[in-house]
């Protein structure tokens, strides 16, 4: 997509709920990037999304979206258990793809997914937003200059009260609902890219509720010389929402939220130090720029967010999910 260089990248945005209206505010804020359309299946909703941001082009379905020409790259909302059917879509279009966390909801879809956007040529990225965040940077260069030692362990906790809609997407089993895929996601991909290896064994417990999903999981991950990572998860309650390194001589704490944070303290014999990299909107517009770099260098990967991390997240979720006997009825 070299041609593109001088102009903006045209984003269509598929499924609109309140994930793609963060999405368009943030879209707003890069300087290569620009919304191009909107899809629902519900026509009367992309009309209405649509004027709302004072835009021209809406689809009342997600194909004719991909198959438009005044779209470059698509961006991918839907819920989890939607993300596989058309991203493949977008792939065999051509079409760049964005598409929301988690990539999949199983290790076979991530897999078939890789394999086809590597056939056909084509960039696939999962946006986990958390990766590009500001802090994240100063809380690596932290790392790297050894401020706390070597990594002896990583605690988090990641809860929300939502309502107990059974037709909703948080506690419904067939859109693949559950706190893992939704939340559970940040504290391993965080790991994951923190100690930069897959654990060698873990642990995990579960509430799976009424509409059979994990309203509520805790897991410990045991890596490689000793370092273990825990993290608790859940739709039933607001917890801290922060996330702890701990070091052989110090630890960083990222604050709440901290898959969305903009603040970081260091703790070690030197003292305390609290950095804040404000961001310039809601956070999205990090993934958007590093997507619209790759597209227009004509990568099919993000090197910061790789099939591969994709994968072995997926891997890790997948295997957690049989620990605590889950399955979404769709997989059968």
């Amino acid at each position: 997509m070299k041609e593109m260089a001088n102009k903006p990248l045209r984003w269509g945005v598929i499924g609109l709920g309140r994930i793609a209206e963060k999405f368009t505010q943030d879209l707003s804020k890069t300087s290569g990037s620009i919304l191009g359309g909107v899809a629902s299946r519900d026509a009367d909703r992309a009309a209405a999304f649509a004027a709302q941001h004072q835009l021209a082009n809406c689809f009342g379905s997600y194909q004719a979206l991909i198959d438009s020409d005044a779209i470059d790259a698509v961006y991918i909302a839907t819920p989890h258990c939607f993300h596989f059917t058309w991203v493949k879509q977008c792939l065999l279009a051509g079409k760049p793809v964005l598409c929301e966390k988690p990539l999949t909801v199983n290790t076979v879809e991530c897999k078939q997914l890789i394999e086809l956007a590597w056939q056909r040529q084509v960039f696939l990225m999962e946006a986990l937003w958390t990766r590009y965040l500001p802090i994240y940077d100063q809380v690596m260069q932290w790392l790297a200059s050894d401020e706390i030692g070597s990594i002896e362990g990583i605690q988090a906790d990641i809860g929300f009260e939502c309502d107990k809609d059974p037709q909703g997407r948080h506690f419904n089993n067939q859109l693949a609902g559950g706190a893992l895929l939704d939340l559970g996601v940040y504290p391993i991909a965080v790991s994951q890219y923190l100690l930069g290896q897959d654990p060698i064994s873990f642990g995990a417990n579960a509430t799976i509720g009424d509409t059979d999903v994990d309203e509520m999981i805790e897991v410990e991950l045991n890596y490689p010389g000793g370092v273990v990572s825990k993290f608790f998860a859940t739709f039933l309650t607001e917890t801290n929402n922060e996330l702890l390194i701990i070091g052989s001589k110090g630890r960083i704490r990222i604050h709440s939220l901290f898959f969305a944070a903009d603040t970081a303290t260091l703790y070690n014999d030197d003292g305390e130090s609290t950095v804040s990299k404000p961001l310039r909107a809601g956070g999205f517009e990090y993934e958007i720029d590093e997507a619209a770099r790759c597209i227009e260098a004509g990568y099919l990967e993000s090197p910061a967010m790789k099939h591969a991390d994709s994968l072995a997240n997926m891997e890790l979720m997948d295997s957690i999910r049989a620990e605590i006997n889950l399955k979404y009825r769709f997989e059968d």
